[in-house]
């Protein structure tokens, strides 16, 4: 049953993102029309994610899992965020992603069995995805900020640039960005201080030392914005390491204790 929306989703995402790609060549795609593809892959990995993580014993939160629940967040993210600011090149990335991430829930081995989790850990959960969503989607904005400022200084004005708001807008849309990530992963870090006893536990403390690590990253950055005027290039800098980091915690510790252990 959940083979179905898992294809349609991914052949929807691939669908969007090609089209998507072909107007940086110039091709004349109505944007409406690959918004409506990309929709239709949202619905259809909603439907995917409801039945991967819903069982009969309780909730599924395998390692694909996870990631399929990020992909899809994450590209709802983009899609909300193009309606009111010209980003839709992310979906060159984002969406392909999705779409790899869907898929391995369908081939993926996965050791996490379904159980039943308490109020407070269920809410630090969300948050700590909702923190790294959003982290992922200003990783992607930097990537597409860094190649907007590289064609800008070599007078390249044809293409994705064409297609991009201004330098300007595009660095306030990445701070504003890892401003909503910093507090949600705040958040996150003192949910997890109010569910678990000890946070530096040894099945904890590699997560929580990284979590805590790319918390100092991402407000180095943003008070380095504040007093010193960072953008740029370290701004991208910062936003991707903090992202390295940041992955390493969510899926490092993960992968290591479902898929190694």
């Amino acid at each position: 049953m959940q083979t179905l929306p898992t294809l349609i989703a991914i052949l929807c995402y691939l669908t969007a993102a090609s089209l998507q790609w072909q107007t940086i060549s110039g091709r004349s795609i109505n944007r409406q029309v690959i918004r409506l593809i990309a929709l239709v892959a949202i619905i259809a990995h909603s439907y995917a994610v409801y039945l991967d993580l819903h069982h009969p014993g309780g909730i599924h939160l395998g390692f694909f899992s996870i990631g399929s629940l990020i992909g899809w967040l994450v590209a709802t993210l983009v899609l909300l965020s193009s309606l009111r600011q010209r980003i839709d090149n992310l979906f060159i990335g984002i969406l392909p992603l999705a779409a790899l991430a869907l898929l391995f829930t369908l081939f993926g081995i996965d050791t996490n069995i379904a159980k039943q989790y308490d109020s407070g850990l269920v809410i630090h959960i969300l948050l700590s995805i909702l923190a790294y969503s959003i982290f992922t989607l200003a990783t992607f904005q930097a990537v597409l900020l860094a190649k907007q400022d590289y064609h800008l200084k070599h007078h390249m004005t044809k293409g994705l640039l064409r297609s991009l708001p201004p330098l300007q807008t595009m660095e306030a849309l990445l701070f504003e960005m890892i401003w909503t990530g910093l507090i949600l992963l705040t958040l996150s870090l003192v949910s997890g201080a109010l569910v678990f006893e000890d946070l530096f536990a040894q099945h904890l403390v590699h997560k929580t030392v990284l979590s805590i690590l790319a918390w100092l990253l991402y407000a180095t950055l943003l008070i380095g914005r504040h007093f010193l005027g960072w953008r740029s290039h370290k701004a991208i800098r910062w936003t991707v390491g903090g992202f390295i980091v940041l992955m390493l915690s969510f899926f490092g510790s993960k992968f290591v204790v479902e898929l190694l252990m």
